[in-house]
């Protein structure tokens, strides 16, 4: 016999469809018929299935264990070391904001990967804040997804309405999310870029278009430059060998990203013609070769730096209104790029 108390994850939703996700490998027909025969009960009761499940709900389920195992499809995280470049900004009951390295993917894009999610996963287990058969009836998540070589904040929501609130402030727009990012050329103002943006899947790559057209969606992106620097690189030939010295002047920009689509920061940069440094798919290859001969440095200069929150009520009083940032990353230290992050937020805005 297998007893499972509801806690606040599984509470709120009908018991067949609690079944359904418990045992995710058995037909519906196989829990309708343990229903039937209260081989599978609620609170030592027979069931219809129907039943909105409550917290300290009793299911007590009258399957051999290897019944169970067989229908219930529960799959074990792996237990994972944690990268000491993945650190963890904040964190209480509800969820974790994390710093990502750059070469972490935020979701895995195929079952081999190992990303955020699954060290996010490993990381509730081996804390001894959720069981491994947690995970059969409800799974944490990542809530926003950065780039490979994007580093930066990402939100991860811990319970199911910490997960939810999360989800709905980055739909509705209240959460502000700002990143930094060095680009070519001097950025001498302040603006705000609007237009329609279409992922081709075939190329990972977005096109961009100032008319709505057919799969495409809105986007909106607010620049503003915040200090002038002049890179000093050198010229790589075709040969791949270093070649005289150039001088490029470049700007190190903080991006308020309204809505939130694949690769929009980078592409709407390179449309005006200021391109990320170091960004092979959308900018200047030639000057990211020499970056990368010159500095050591191959991943794009693009991090997301800063969370603010819009007041909340309970059970998230302790974000509510509550900004959240970054230290400055090393890759953009190692361009020579010095600058205290602290101090952005202060800066008048243009």
């Amino acid at each position: 016999m297998i007893e499972i108390i509801i806690g606040e994850n599984q509470a709120g939703q009908r018991f067949d469809k609690y079944l359904g996700k418990l045992l995710s490998n058995a037909p519906s027909s196989f829990y309708y018929k343990m229903l039937r025969k209260k081989n599978i009960t609620l609170n030592g009761k027979k069931a219809e299935g129907k039943e909105k499940l409550a917290v300290g709900d009793c299911v007590k389920l009258f399957l051999a264990q290897e019944t169970f195992e067989k229908f219930s499809g529960s799959k074990e995280e792996a237990n994972l070391k944690l990268p000491k470049e993945l650190a963890i900004v904040y964190e209480d009951k509800q969820i974790i904001l994390w710093n990502k390295p750059v070469n972490i993917l935020s979701q895995k894009a195929k079952d081999t990967d190992i990303s955020l999610n699954e060290y996010f996963l490993s990381y509730l287990v081996s804390s001894g804040q959720l069981k491994q058969e947690d995970f059969q009836t409800f799974k944490p998540s990542i809530c926003n997804r950065l780039d490979r070589n994007t580093s930066g904040l990402v939100i991860c929501g811990k319970t199911l309405s910490g997960l939810q609130k999360m989800n709905e402030l980055l739909k509705t727009r209240e959460l502000e999310k700002y990143y930094i990012c060095a680009i070519k050329g001097e950025l001498k103002e302040a603006v705000s870029l609007e237009g329609y943006l279409k992922k081709d899947s075939s190329t990972n790559k977005v096109q961009l278009s100032k008319c709505e057209a057919e799969d495409s969606s809105y986007i909106q992106t607010e620049i503003r430059p915040l200090l002038t620097f002049v890179l000093s690189t050198n010229l790589v030939n075709k040969n791949g060998k270093e070649g005289k010295q150039n001088k490029q002047l470049c700007t190190l920009a903080e991006v308020h990203l309204i809505t939130g689509k694949t690769h929009q920061i980078r592409a709407h940069l390179a449309s005006i013609g200021h391109p990320i440094l170091c960004d092979y798919k959308y900018g200047d290859r030639k000057l990211n070769d020499s970056i990368k001969a010159t500095y050591g440095v191959s991943e794009q200069l693009l991090h997301a730096y800063r969370l603010v929150f819009p007041k909340l009520n309970e059970p998230f009083t302790e974000i509510s209104e509550r900004t959240f940032q970054t230290g400055f990353p090393a890759r953009f230290r190692k361009l020579g790029i010095h600058f205290d992050s602290d101090i952005i937020q202060n800066k008048k805005r243009g």
